[in-house]
């Protein structure tokens, strides 16, 4: 494992901070992950993210870095000799990729939360169908971008 100064400040139940573990862990680096609570805000997060007082926050040799989209493409650039490459390395696939990524935090997770918030069985039922139809996006998606890759794998992985 890559050693090093490198802190994670976050929750292990943010969507957000799991995305940022993930990288970390593919690229074999070691980190001290800081949790953070819920509710409250440590002076450590409110000094290393002053604009959007949120997690996740990478530090690393004693700088942050904020938004989990923008630590995993840190992450691949300042490690791109460990591990495998997270994002493709032509321009045009990785701004795919990064247009995938932000679909999912604009648009999918917040389809999500709305049945969370829905009132009334059929305000739910009409958030469901919209995750499931941006759920079809994304899955046609990761289809088109793995090249037909992905079907050859979730063939050969079906569960019986």
């Amino acid at each position: 494992m890559v050693t090093g100064d490198v802190k994670l400040i976050g929750s292990w139940a943010s969507v957000f901070v799991m995305r940022t573990r993930i990288a970390l862990n593919l690229k074999s680096i070691s980190y001290e992950f800081l949790q953070e609570t819920y509710g409250t805000k440590s002076e450590l997060l409110l000094k290393s993210n002053p604009v959007h007082k949120k997690m996740p926050v990478l530090i690393h040799a004693d700088k942050p870095v904020c938004e989990s989209n923008i630590i995993v493409q840190y992450i691949d650039e300042a490690w791109s000799s460990y591990g495998p490459s997270i994002l493709p390395s032509q321009p045009y696939d990785r701004a795919i990729a990064r247009f995938w990524a932000a679909y999912v935090d604009d648009k999918w997770f917040i389809a999500l939360r709305s049945i969370l918030t829905a009132r009334g069985e059929e305000e739910k039922k009409a958030a469901i169908a919209e995750v499931e139809e941006r759920t079809d996006h994304l899955e046609k998606a990761f289809i088109e971008c793995s090249n037909g890759k992905l079907i050859t794998r979730l063939s050969t992985h079906q569960l019986t």
